[in-house]
């Protein structure tokens, strides 16, 4: 396997540089269109909502085998700058180590993917074709990223067979997991109208703090499953109760709720959906007080049933580090949800334990190791 003619490194920390805190592009997205561009890759941008996105393909369009390769640029806001150690978009370098925000999540994973990319061009049948998309928008709303990406491949006749999303999969040491699905996510917000009153006459008042406080323990005592063969058990969490109430000998009229549901295969948005109503008419029906609910779906539960598409990522994860990868549904969203639609698709990137927090960093030696094991794959699946 050839060396590849891009530093993937060199690469991770230009990207990084780049201070593309959502909806920011920061020069990120122009920087791999000029590279991808002046490696002969064919570049088209997806933009969409005053966010950039990024289709490079490279071979025929109507190729008989298109592997594709996903990953956003975007990055979470840096918090408190005083407590970073170094500069969070310096891409400073000790000891092996390169820090800055986004440097696991995940730059690193698309310098990887496009480094192997770039390195395979050459060796591509005639028959073949590498797509590489880049979104912008994947630590925001992610309303106006990938889902652009896809719906401007449609209208130009653009297709993956496969796809792999470069998200950090791995918990402790490079190849120990990788992700063939994940769990649904779903926001609900109550609001509970009841009759404002003195709080020395309550039996006056419909108090919407204890029609809520009742509510919310249903929920959370609720057991929405016990897991099926793919995921664990759905989740519900209580994130947030406010009034807004700052007097106390006042019962308010109206007390706020939020309540979080990471959501497993044995359920839709939809079903959930009618269940949290189904609650909140009880509660009414008990207390008198009105709940108001608006739901917010970020994405549905799937699985990539494992099959040739996962081994073939775990025989190059194995030939690279000795590791057998683990086949896990877990953790938050990603473009994924989105992708699965498309094409079979299966998530494998770097260890994820500095994502999203103040000195983020990645090895180098990781970027090297995530740049040759994509490698294999390319070679493995073009074989």
């Amino acid at each position: 396997m050839s060396d590849s003619v891009i530093d993937p490194v060199e690469l991770t920390a230009a990207l990084v540089r780049c201070p593309s805190v959502t909806p920011l592009e920061a020069g990120a997205i122009t920087l791999l269109q000029e590279l991808l561009a002046g490696h002969g890759f064919e570049c088209t941008r997806a933009d969409r909502g005053g966010i950039c996105n990024l289709i490079a393909r490279v071979g025929p369009k109507n190729a008989q085998r298109t592997f594709g390769f996903n990953g956003h640029v975007d990055v979470v806001p840096i918090g408190d700058a005083a407590a970073w150690s170094v500069d969070p978009f310096g891409a400073q370098i000790k000891e092996g180590i390169l820090y800055g925000r986004g440097a696991t999540d995940m730059k690193s994973g698309v310098a990887a993917f496009v480094a192997a990319a770039v390195a395979h061009r050459d060796r591509l049948g005639q028959g073949d074709a590498i797509l590489i998309t880049i979104t912008g928008d994947e630590e925001g709303d992610a309303i106006d990223g990938t889902t652009a990406i896809l719906e401007k491949m449609a209208q130009m006749g653009e297709a993956m067979d496969v796809c792999l999303v470069g998200e950090p999969t791995s918990p402790n040491t490079l190849g120990d997991m990788m992700k063939v699905g994940r769990r649904g996510s779903m926001t609900a917000y109550f609001t509970a109208n009841g009759v404002q009153g003195h709080s020395a006459y309550p039996h006056r008042a419909k108090n919407p703090v204890h029609a809520m406080a009742q509510l919310m323990d249903r929920l959370a005592r609720a057991q929405i499953d016990q897991g099926t063969d793919q995921f664990d058990p759905s989740t519900l969490a209580v994130v947030s109760i406010e009034t807004g109430n700052d007097a106390n000998n006042v019962i308010p009229e109206t007390c706020r709720s939020t309540v979080n549901i990471r959501f497993n295969d044995a359920h839709t948005s939809a079903g959930l959906t009618t269940w949290l109503e189904r609650e909140a008419a009880q509660v009414a029906a008990d207390t008198g007080v009105i709940f108001d609910m608006t739901v917010k779906v970020s994405g549905e539960s799937f699985v990539t049933e494992p099959g040739p598409f996962s081994d073939m990522i775990a025989a190059a994860v194995r030939a690279e580090t000795g590791l057998d990868p683990e086949l896990s549904t877990s953790g938050g969203t990603s473009d994924a949800r989105f992708i699965r639609a498309h094409c079979p698709v299966v998530e494998f990137g770097l260890v994820g334990q500095s994502m999203h927090k103040v000195d983020e960093h990645v090895t180098l030696s990781d970027i090297k190791g995530l740049t040759r094991i994509y490698g294999r794959i390319l070679e493995h699946y073009f074989a």
